[in-house]
């Protein structure tokens, strides 16, 4: 499984299509194998949850994103956990496996 993160310096960036980066966290067997930060695309409909898709990713883990984001993220069969907190990467990935992720409301209103 690929788990995608939008990031800034490292933790969760609150606003999704806006993030500097992705954090791509590899998982086998409830171990992170990889973890790998790459640059977002430019923020334009439609354009990441097929550059998402292409990366190989499942599942993403974000604080908010909105209602048509997550179906075009269904679309290319990505699950979408909204609500998680502002935290590091490989810490929301292990809290996730542990079944103990904290999510709380959208973060996106649109």
């Amino acid at each position: 499984m690929k788990i995608a993160i939008p990031t800034a310096q490292g933790k969760l960036s609150v606003h999704f299509g806006h993030c500097e980066t992705f954090t791509l966290i590899d998982v086998d067997h409830d171990t992170i194998t990889n973890t790998e930060e790459v640059k977002a695309p430019a923020h334009e409909p439609g354009v990441l949850p097929r550059w998402l898709g292409e990366q190989g990713v499942s599942l993403i883990i974000a604080g908010g994103m909105g209602q048509r984001a997550q179906q075009l993220f269904g679309n290319q069969n990505i699950d979408v956990v909204i609500g998680a907190p502002t935290e590091e990467a490989k810490t929301l990935v292990k809290s996730y496996l542990a079944g103990t992720l904290s999510t709380g409301i959208n973060l996106c209103d649109h």
